[in-house]
């Protein structure tokens, strides 16, 4: 299960070492049993209450308990009266499934490369060098055992992290990779190349769950991002940079 939107969001604003960070992730471990339209009702109706109390001279204790009651429930996906009444509406991950079905955002996206399928998959294979295309990795730090640890900007301008391990990897054909336990983000990917006519065709496919699940997607999409496009004009840039030189090393991230 990933982390709270609640626990990202502190260790995005103090860093992964700071006081709010360790205080934030030493509150007791709450089970995700709202399911998501009811955590938007929560977040919807707590910010419209807040906001009532803000109009008012003198705000009851009330009205500041419901509200932030509210606000708990939509950020963090958990109702204590749900846990105290065995409900949940939530959907669970499956022990083999890092997403959910129901979950999460999915993309699908592809373009062809003047290159060998060898060649192309050479590329992909060192994680590493993602993040000079992807604008919303930061880096990616591989070892010796198939994992690898990735730094990402999330939702909102959040900072999030996870550990990957690939689970499989035929030389030419596919790239596969999914989140381990613990992630900020959960995630699973996978890339495949097809020979072609005019090269390489490259067919990426993405589910991910961010922080506030399809809650966290939905609000991200208020500020003005899309997750398809955005992955299309990563592939463009991949595109470019692997049939042309010249290219800069690594993006610069905001």
């Amino acid at each position: 299960m990933a982390t709270t939107l609640l626990a990202t969001a502190a260790k995005s604003v103090g860093g992964p070492g700071s006081s709010l960070t360790h205080a934030v992730e030493a509150l007791p471990s709450t089970p995700t049993n709202l399911s998501s339209p009811e955590r938007w009702v929560s977040l919807v109706a707590g910010g419209a209450v807040a906001l009532f109390g803000l109009t008012e001279k003198h705000p009851s204790v009330l009205t500041t308990a419901l509200g932030g009651y509210l606000m708990y429930r939509g950020l963090s996906g958990n109702c204590p009266a749900y846990q105290a009444l065995n409900i949940n509406t939530a959907h669970s991950t499956a022990p083999s499934t890092v997403v959910a079905a129901g979950h999460g955002t999915r993309v699908e996206a592809t373009v062809t490369v003047n290159k060998t399928t060898l060649e192309t998959y050479d590329f992909w294979r060192d994680f590493e060098q993602l993040p000079r295309f992807m604008v919303h990795l930061i880096d990616v730090e591989t070892t010796n055992d198939g994992q690898s640890h990735w730094v990402a900007k999330g939702p909102l301008g959040l900072r999030v992290e996870w550990d990957a391990k690939i689970i499989r990897d035929e030389p030419g054909k596919a790239i596969a990779w999914q989140s381990l336990p613990g992630a900020d983000v959960d995630n699973a990917g996978s890339v495949h190349f097809r020979a072609v006519q005019a090269g390489t065709e490259v067919r990426v496919n993405l589910k991910y769950d961010p922080p506030g699940g399809q809650l966290g997607t939905a609000v991200a999409k208020l500020f003005g991002e899309n997750p398809q496009r955005q992955v299309q004009e990563d592939l463009l840039r991949f595109k470019k940079l692997i049939e042309t030189s010249g290219i800069p090393s690594r993006i610069v991230h905001a």
